[in-house]
């Protein structure tokens, strides 16, 4: 229950429980999180990609156990990715699990798909376990963000989704220059 007395408002929908509107200009990822559309969530993430990975830190392991990780990462990545793209999301939890356990780099991206394969499988609270940690990967990525507030949303939790859904999107306008 929202304890603010707010509306969430945003191309004329309005989320929320109080007399007032507080507006937001949200991406189309930012809508369809506030509105728990995990298909136009799935498609939106699909075609971003993994253009959030970009310039990641690394750990410092041996080059042979290195390159042993590497591959095994990459593998799990790939199988992961592939069962991502056919919807097949226990596949997918399972194959970026292994990503994720056996990684020398923090990926948020398979950290917000993986979290969005737990939404598909209705298991929000693992989901925004995984949308923290995206965060923790990317902490100014609205990404990330948005898919707290989803998570939030079906765990029923409406006044930290809609902080989230705030967070995002006051990021995304720094990051597109916008005031």
């Amino acid at each position: 229950m929202c304890n603010a007395g707010t509306f969430i408002c945003f191309n004329g929908y309005a989320r929320g429980c109080g007399s007032s509107c507080e507006v937001l200009n949200l991406s189309p990822l930012g809508e369809a999180c506030s509105r728990s559309d995990l298909t136009a969530i799935h498609a939106i993430l699909e075609k971003i990609g993994y253009k959030e990975d970009d310039g990641l830190q690394m750990r410092s392991p041996s080059f042979q156990m290195w390159t042993d990780q590497m591959q095994e990462s990459m593998n799990s990545k790939k199988k992961g990715d592939t069962a991502y793209r056919r919807k097949d999301f226990d596949t997918a939890i399972e194959s970026y699990s292994q990503c994720i356990e056996v990684a020398s780099m923090s990926s948020p991206t398979i950290y917000a798909r993986r979290c969005l394969s737990y939404l598909m499988t209705e298991k929000p609270h693992l989901a925004l376990k995984d949308a923290m940690q995206a965060l923790v990967v990317s902490p100014t990525w609205p990404t990330a963000f948005y898919l707290q507030a989803a998570a939030l949303f079906m765990i029923g939790i409406e006044d930290e989704a809609h902080e989230s859904l705030k967070d995002g999107s006051s990021l995304e306008t720094k990051m597109n220059g916008e005031h």
